[in-house]
Parts: C-alpha cells; structure tokens; sequence
C-alpha cells in the first residue's frame, strides 16, 4: 500500500504540474490532484476534501492572509500615487538610463523589498522599463526577465522584508524576519551580482546577434503622469522595513502586516495628492482586499493539496527518504524545499507545504537551528518556483510585456531559476560552516 500511495504521490504532483501548465483554473488542478492522492493513499475521500484539503486551505488563508492585504494595500497606494513610478525614475536617473540592465531590477527590488506586492509593481513599473530599455536599445523581450527577477528572487531571500514567503515562514516557526540574517544577505547580494551578470551576458550577446529594440504597437511612451519626490515615496517603505524589524525585549515592535498597513497609511497621507482626481481611499482599500483574496486562495488551494499529501499512508516513507538524502542536512532541505515550490508552482505556497513536514525531521529530530531552516528554506524556495506554469511568470511575460514564452522564457530561466540555485549552494556551504552565525 505505501508502494502504491508514494506512485500516486508523484503521479499527482505531476498532473496538478500538468494541469496548471495547461491553463486550467488552479482549484480545479488542485482537488482533482488531492483526489489522485486520497484513492492511491488509504484516504476517505470525503476526509481528503473536507478535513485534510478543507484543514490546509483555512489553515495557511487565516494565518497568511493579512499579510496578502498588507502588500495590496501598499501596492495601491504606490500605483495610484505613482509613487511606485517616481521611486524606479529616483533610481534610473541616478544610475543613468545606459544602466537600465542594472537600474531597472534595482528599482524594482527595492520596491518588493519593502513590502509591496510584486504583481503591483510589476504594472507599475513596466512603462518606465520600456522607455528605459528603448534608449539603451536593449532588446525588448529582456524586459520580463528583469521584472520577474527583481520580484521574485534577491529581493524575497533578502532578510528583514515583508513579502509573503518570508513571512510564512515567519508564522510557521516563530521566528522573525531577519532569521539567518548574516547567510541571507550573503546569499541576496550572490543572487544580485550573479543575476545582472547574467543579463549582462545575455543582452551582449543578443547585440552580437543583431538583435535590438524593437517596439510593439501597443507600445507608448509619453508618460506625464505627475509623479511625487522620490526621496519622499521611499520614506514610508523605510520606515516601515525598520518598524517590522526593531525588537523591544525579545518581541516585535509591531506585527509584520500590521506595520505594512501602517506604511501604506502614511503613504497615503504623503502623497494622496498625486493620485487622480476622485480617487477614494475606500475604493483603493476595496480593490487591494479584492486582488488579496485571489491571490491568497490561489495560493492556499496548492497548500491544500499538500495536506491531503501528508496524511497518505506514504508519506512517512518519503519523510525518511528525505532525511536520508546523502550529504549535509541542509542539502535535503533544500532539495524537498526547491521540489515543492517547482511543483506548486509558487514560493510561498511551496513553503507552506514544506515548513511543516521539514521542522520535525530537521529541527526536532537532527538539531539544525530553527533560524538556520527558516533562511534555508526561503532562499530554496526561489528556485523552482519560477518555472514557466508560475502564474506570476504567466502575467509578466504575456499580461503585462506583451511577449510569448518561446522569445521571453530562457532569460527568466537563467535569472530567476539558475541564479537561485547557485545561492542555494552558497547557503548550504556558509550555513554548513557557520551554523551559529546570527
């Protein structure tokens, strides 16, 4: 019986895989994949859907998705201020826009870095990106790889930020933010300096090639939005990465989704007045809870799953299969962790899959510090999880570029799932040699 529950397993995952990459809605993937599980696993089918998947989705929506708000909200406000735009111009035109290889995932990431959305910024930013990559003549179908790079890799491993899969890890171990904080920003700065090397490389190269700018017609690049001071829009992120990070007797100055909430309001009120006329915070607060909800369910639905896979009879079996992977520990953490969230097809729905299986192998069972597993994981988790069903790499690359898959993919690829598997390995070298390293 667990011969047959470990094939359905696998079997599953591969189709919930199939299913995404296909186009089908994600709920639907996700019970039918449950399903395959619970027959092939000894699972009553009912308690597959009610208690296990039923148990997994609540679990991870209730516990995470204020957070989800948090950088919605924030996302609004920088959208419809356009601060999000005057914070990219602040950075580009400092660095020059001959520098938009570098400037354009440096603005980007420093946005995501404090705490907003990136399927917000990602909207906001693409039309500075455009006028900035057509003056560099940089080919046009690098432009996704750089958004997706920004949002999705350094800027979500990096310690002390608010995005979603840092703090789910954050609520799965009671640890803080900046847990492993000395690895973590070493395996941030690898993946900064390692992705834009790569770009570097693959943008030469297209030049080499012949290739050059080449607008779409829907393409426009008279923007005149009125956009505030960039030093001024950057205030509220700053203050509140310091809020969520500063420690008063061991605690937390304030919750992380709560300070989130709090930088949105003051972002608000510093720069209301460069959202459109008849813009009405209710209607922002309306249309951020909105685009929450759907992405939180989206990503609670993978979770589900996962728990319908932990009480199938074999699963003990690949528990152990884990923790016998030859090698340090945390060669098996990352292994299960980059797995999963490939499989999910997200980070953060990757990790709530994970954190639950791995802490007792690792932590309660070989005594890897509990801060040690949370950075671990994180940086793991970025891998993967943008390979071409992601449906943020979907948005990008067709929603919001207007590229297709076959021009726009490989530069993600190489950026966003090579430049973090190399990070990885630095973790697992450094974390290895240091393990009490705060």
């Amino acid at each position: 019986m667990e011969t047959i529950s470990i094939i359905g397993m696998i079997a599953a995952l591969a189709l919930l895989s199939f299913l995404v990459m296909k186009g089908v809605n994600i709920f639907i993937a996700a019970i039918a994949s449950s399903l395959l599980v619970a027959i092939t696993g000894g699972i009553p089918l009912y308690d597959a859907l009610q208690t296990n998947y039923m148990g997994g989705f609540t679990g991870f929506f209730g516990g995470n998705f204020l957070i989800f708000m948090a950088g919605a909200l924030m996302g609004q406000v920088y959208e419809k201020t356009n601060a999000a735009k005057a914070i990219a111009k602040l950075i580009i035109n400092g660095l020059g826009k001959k520098a938009g290889m570098i400037a354009v995932p440096l603005a980007i990431g420093i946005l995501t870095y404090g705490g907003i959305a990136g399927f917000v910024v990602c909207f906001a930013v693409f039309p500075i990106a455009l006028e900035v990559y057509r003056e560099a003549d940089i080919p046009r179908r690098f432009i996704p790889a750089a958004i997706i790079f920004a949002c999705c890799t350094f800027s979500g491993i990096g310690p002390g930020n608010p995005q979603v899969g840092n703090v789910v890890l954050q609520n799965a171990f009671g640890t803080s933010l900046m847990a492993g904080a000395t690895v973590g920003f070493i395996c941030t700065f690898v993946t900064l300096i390692v992705g834009l090397i790569m770009l570097d490389r693959m943008v030469k190269n297209a030049w080499a090639r012949g290739e050059h700018f080449v607008a779409k017609e829907t393409d426009t690049f008279d923007d005149n939005a009125v956009c505030p001071n960039g030093w001024v829009a950057l205030v509220p992120l700053a203050l509140t990465l310091l809020a969520i990070n500063i420690k008063i007797g061991g605690k937390a100055l304030i919750p992380t989704a709560f300070g989130v909430i709090l930088g949105a309001a003051l972002a608000w009120i510093l720069l209301r007045k460069y959202a459109a006329p008849g813009t009405k915070i209710l209607d922002l607060t309306g249309n951020g809870i909105k685009n929450a909800v759907t992405a939180a369910a989206n990503t609670s639905a993978v979770v589900g799953f996962g728990s319908v896979v932990k009480a199938a009879v074999g699963f003990p079996v690949l528990c152990k299969a884990i923790e016998n992977i030859p090698g340090p520990p945390l060669v098996a953490v990352a292994i299960a962790t980059t797995v999963i969230a490939g499989i999910c097809g997200s980070g953060s729905g990757g990790l709530g899959i994970a954190a639950p299986i791995l802490k007792p192998i690792f932590v309660d069972g070989l005594g890897i510090r509990i801060e040690v597993l949370h950075r671990m994981m994180l940086v793991a988790s970025s891998g993967l999880d943008t390979m071409p069903h992601n449906g943020f790499v979907v948005t990008v690359i067709n929603g919001v570029c207007g590229e297709s898959h076959k021009d726009a993919y490989m530069p993600v690829f190489w950026m966003t799932v090579i430049t973090p598997l190399i990070a990885t390995a630095v973790g697992i070298i450094f974390f290895t040699l240091f393990p009490n390293w705060p």
